[in-house]
């Protein structure tokens, strides 16, 4: 069996595939920035909340460690509406991953809250700071720097997990190669550019996440 390479059929289709990843970059800083707002409620919550709270925040993060991203974005978009709550594959796909990155983030931010020195604290008790005010001005900022590399980390995960979107009809950077295979069949061509762009598109996003680390956070993050 011979097969011949034809990239020059892909070639009109580049366009696309760029729309396609514009929208995978646009889910991906979405739902982590949601995600991240999530995990830092729910982390404080943890770790200064009241127990039955505490337990509330427990429950959801046990959910949506262990079970499916995949079957999460299903119940949303299938399941919610014999409920009468209609999604679009958009919004689906970023609620539930904006609800699974909370999860995990919760932990991560958790261990970043416990990581908070003690003679900052005391400090912050002696001049008068309210639990609040501590967390403003002593724990996020040492949790910021403490957490950046393993949160990069985390952006980079959810940038190639846009690509389940695809299962949804969301045209972002795969469902736009499923649209192009079906229109010209040269499955090996298209992807094989598919998967160089999510490498650009990952490279790009660390170099990028690097820089901040090394020039506001003063840390490595280790991607590059």
């Amino acid at each position: 069996m011979s097969y011949t390479l034809q990239y020059g059929q892909i070639w009109p289709y580049l366009p696309r595939l760029f729309d396609g990843a514009w929208i995978a970059l646009q889910i991906a800083v979405l739902a982590f920035c949601g995600g991240l707002a999530i995990g830092t409620a729910c982390a404080a919550v943890k770790s200064f909340g009241p127990r039955w709270l505490t337990r509330i925040v427990n429950v959801y993060v046990v959910f949506f460690t262990n079970t499916p991203q995949l079957v999460q974005i299903y119940f949303l978009y299938f399941a919610l509406p014999d409920t009468g709550v209609l999604l679009s594959s958009f919004a689906a796909v970023l609620i539930g991953m904006t609800l699974n990155a909370g999860a995990y983030l919760t932990e991560i931010q958790r261990a970043g809250f416990e990581s908070r020195r003690v003679s900052e604290m005391e400090a912050a008790e002696v001049l008068g700071f309210s639990r609040l005010q501590q967390i403003r001005y002593v724990i996020l900022p040492h949790m910021a720097r403490v957490l950046f590399p393993p949160l990069s980390n985390h952006f980079i995960i959810m940038t190639l997990g846009t690509s389940m979107a695809a299962v949804f009809g969301v045209e972002e950077l795969t469902g736009q190669a499923f649209n192009i295979n079906s229109l010209t069949f040269r499955s090996i061509e298209i992807f094989s550019v598919t998967a160089l762009f999510y490498v650009a598109l990952t490279l790009a996003a660390s170099v990028l996440l690097a820089a901040i680390g090394r020039y506001v956070f003063r840390a490595r993050t280790g991607l590059i």
